[in-house]
């Protein structure tokens, strides 16, 4: 499958020198690598990014979109990349366990083994989840990037629904990536504890500068259930604005950008680089 088909169907699961140290943390297996310099602002980018991305999906285009935002970002970010969930290189959780509090405690240990205190977050979809979750409960978050997940009226109902007609037939899309159809439980493990998510006590809790981004042309959908992500952000953002938060459509960038670094990275520069 092809990188645009795996990013316009991921909301189902949801330059610089390579630090040698790449590894993963010695009490855990969740697999990191830090790029960049020492002295770098740390910039923890989520998914859909991963640090086995090229292995993952091959030299092309895999290889190439890492390489691409690591190109465009380590000349001022120290960045931090991770396989999760249970991807690449990284073999947990079990899908039972993927609770979101399990996956919080897991980001919050891949920053503390990364070295990262403080540190800027961005990621999209799920990834952007998991960005909420760490900036409304720490205080380690300097900015967030909340990518193609509107932080308000969120489709959790949704994800959960269509992600329990797919459980018996995982989609092709996301055995790409998963190591096993049994695996595929762990998004309604995940998506079952976002159902009672306080959204907009979430939303007002996070004070660090924060943007809600997204193409102007982004959609996505689980089990032909769609997202209406643009939608629902455009209908949020009055909210959104009034609680301090940032809002930005990317004119005429569909959800496959997300994965573009000529097209994410100015967007994240230009954020980061305004409100640091």
């Amino acid at each position: 499958m092809n990188r645009r088909r795996f990013v316009q169907v991921s909301a189902t699961f949801a330059a610089g020198a390579i630090v040698p140290s790449c590894r993963a943390a010695e009490t855990s297996p969740i697999y990191f690598e830090v790029h960049g310099r020492d002295d770098g602002v740390p910039l923890f980018l989520g998914f859909p990014l991963m640090a086995s991305y090229g292995e993952i999906f091959g030299p092309e285009p895999g290889a190439a979109v890492k390489d691409g935002f690591l190109d465009m970002l380590t000349d001022r970010y120290r960045v931090l990349l991770v396989d999760y969930p249970n991807v690449g290189r990284t073999r947990v959780p079990s899908p039972g366990e993927m609770t979101p509090d399990r996956v919080y405690s897991d980001l919050l240990a891949v920053a503390d083994a990364a070295g990262f205190d403080r540190f800027a977050y961005c990621g999209h979809l799920w990834g952007a989840i998991n960005g909420l979750m760490l900036a409304s409960r720490s205080d380690r978050v300097s900015a967030l990037i909340c990518g193609t997940w509107p932080p308000l009226g969120a489709p959790y109902p949704d994800m959960l629904r269509g992600v329990e007609m797919q459980l018996a037939e995982p989609p092709p899309h996301a055995m790409v990536i998963l190591r096993n159809p049994e695996q595929y439980a762990q998004w309604r493990t995940f998506y079952r504890g976002m159902q009672d998510w306080p959204e907009e006590d979430v939303a007002a809790a996070i004070t660090c500068p924060r943007l809600a981004l997204i193409g102007s042309s982004a959609e996505s959908a689980v089990a032909e259930i769609p997202l209406r992500l643009v939608e629902r952000l455009r209908q949020a953002r009055p909210a959104l604005e009034a609680m301090g938060w940032m809002v930005r459509e990317i004119p005429g960038a569909d959800t496959a950008a997300i994965l573009n670094p000529a097209v994410m990275v100015p967007e994240i520069r230009g954020f980061l680089e305004d409100v640091q």
